[in-house]
């Protein structure tokens, strides 16, 4: 007699638990807040995701701070998504062009975190990520 659970199970009975978020989901999902953050100045996010896009933030934009621009554009695209603003500007043109020569001179702390209201429905904390003026 076949199993009466789900059908992409393993065994008689099928998989109980299933894994919700894996990390790969979680590495994509911070890129694509990420090249949202670099393509529209701004981000809103829980406090939680907000911490590891500004490290990711952080990071993109000491690259663009490189002797070696070819080296660090390549790494740069290797995380970026290849999207366009709605003037039609790649988000990589944006990082190297426009927000890497505004922070040349900083030494860090290139995004600010603003706390917004709670989420609806979970209650999880909502922040505003935004690049420094």
């Amino acid at each position: 007699m076949p199993a009466q659970g789900r059908k992409n199970v393993h065994g008689k009975t099928g998989v109980r638990f299933k894994a919700a978020y894996t990390k790969s989901k979680y590495e994509n999902m911070l890129r694509n807040v990420v090249t949202d953050l670099i393509l529209r100045g701004s981000v809103k996010v829980t406090k939680a995701t907000s911490v590891d896009v500004v490290k990711e933030a952080a990071r993109l934009v000491t690259l663009t701070k490189k002797e070696d621009v070819m080296n660090a554009k390549r790494a740069a695209a290797a995380y970026v998504r290849n999207v366009s603003n709605d003037q039609g500007v790649k988000a990589l043109d944006v990082l190297f062009n426009e927000i890497g020569p505004k922070m040349k001179d900083r030494q860090g702390g290139y995004t600010r975190t603003l706390r917004l209201e709670n989420r609806r429905g979970d209650n999880a904390p909502v922040v505003l990520v935004a690049w420094v003026d």
